[in-house]
């Protein structure tokens, strides 16, 4: 029997996998007494602090990501495992490769694993899995042979804390006179929508913006998977659900968009529009409900029009049963970029019709060299906003501090 220093590496598989039976036959939690008690069995003793330390340990490998559990840190949104092993992390520095790697096995069983925590099937006969775990993190996951070398995993961590629109502003999002803007935009309930690239922080500024809603609104939330924090006294969120192993039992966001409306919604949030479900938005937000918003993918703001275009035909919409509907259902675009690691706002654009009849952005205000300019529609989009607190652009041919 030996006592005192933590564990070897090399037994806790090993004792991994005693936990795991223990708790089959007696479920529970992965806790100290649990743990001292399975290594009297093996006639090992430790001390406190190193009982402490492999429990932890055990509990990150039966209830958290195992190896990766310690890349989670303040900053930490994303954890990525690619099929050669390699763990990258994006964090306010940027994505960056850590010095973790894992085998081909390691990464299979933390995948499945990670998906059955999800409430989603994961093997060779379902060799990919997109789930919204207990903890908050959502997950995706592939297997070989989709991935050419072992299993590909992307995690994205929700906030470590719900930040709001002066939080963005300390942290350089946002200037203060863009700050008013956003401000703005959510007390006037114009429909606006929020969109970038990946990681450029859209449901954030989202969460932040919504933040600033009044307490006597009613805000529904509607999302593939669960990820919009928002910091609001009454927010209701409804979640689409996969099909099960036997492809049944789908409840897809366009079903859940249209029960959102007879729920006395005082906004409606599509937390990421990314199908036909684009349509059932366009028609709530042209049956009177102002303030709608949700984010979009597109790499800059006069790709909007284009991308909602595409998704609009994904909806049975040609283009200009697509213009003729946004614009009466969607006023504002605020787009987000990412420069050297840093997630801030760029532009703000108004959606509109043009001479051609079709949808297109033009710019309101952008954000230069830490400026805010005003744009083409600054003046058409100052006046939307007029009375509600903030000048929304800076006077004619002028600049501010963004």
């Amino acid at each position: 029997m030996s006592t005192g220093g933590m564990a070897p590496a090399d037994e806790l598989p090993a004792l991994l996998e005693l936990v795991r039976e223990d708790l089959a036959r007696s479920p529970g939690e992965v806790d100290v007494p649990r743990v001292v008690r399975l290594l009297r069995e093996r006639g090992r003793v430790l001390g406190a602090s190193a009982t402490l330390e492999l429990t932890g340990r055990l509990r990150d490998h039966v209830d958290g990501l195992g190896e990766l559990q310690d890349l989670v840190a303040d900053g930490v949104t994303d954890l990525l495992v690619n099929d050669d092993g390699s763990v990258w992390v994006d964090d306010a520095d940027g994505l960056h490769r850590s010095a973790l790697r894992l085998s081909p096995a390691r990464a299979r069983d933390l995948a499945v694993r990670l998906a059955t925590s999800g409430g989603r099937r994961l093997d060779d006969a379902v060799p990919w899995a997109d789930a919204h775990l207990p903890s908050g993190i959502r997950f995706h996951a592939v297997l070989p042979p989709l991935s050419p070398g072992g299993a590909i995993l992307s995690l994205r961590l929700p906030a470590q804390r719900r930040l709001d629109l002066d939080d963005l502003e300390r942290l350089g999002a946002v200037g203060a006179n863009a700050r008013e803007v956003l401000h703005a935009i959510t007390a006037s309930r114009v429909p606006f929508l929020v969109t970038g690239g990946t990681g450029t922080g859209k449901s954030t500024l989202l969460a932040a913006m919504l933040h600033e809603a009044s307490p006597a609104e009613r805000i529904v939330v509607v999302e593939d998977v669960l990820e919009l924090a928002v910091d609001h006294p009454h927010v209701v969120h409804l979640q689409s659900r996969h099909a099960n192993s036997e492809g049944a039992g789908a409840v897809e966001l366009t079903d859940l968009v249209r029960q959102s409306l007879r729920m006395r919604p005082d906004r409606i949030v599509l937390g990421e529009c990314r199908g036909g479900e684009i349509r059932e938005l366009l028609q709530a937000l042209n049956t009177g409900h102002e303030g709608g918003c949700g984010t979009v993918h597109a790499n800059t703001a006069a790709d909007v029009p284009a991308r909602l275009e595409a998704l609009g035909a994904l909806g049975g919409l040609d283009r200009a049963a697509l213009a003729a509907q946004v614009a009466s259902a969607l006023e504002v675009v605020v787009h987000l970029g990412r420069r050297q690691g840093v997630r801030a706002l760029e532009e703000v654009a108004l959606l509109r019709r043009g001479t051609d009849g079709m949808l297109e952005a033009v710019t309101a205000l952008r954000v230069d060299d830490g400026q805010l300019c005003e744009g083409p529609a600054a003046g058409a989009f100052a006046a939307r906003l007029h009375g509600h607190g903030a000048s929304a652009a800076p006077a004619r041919g002028g600049r501010r501090s963004a």
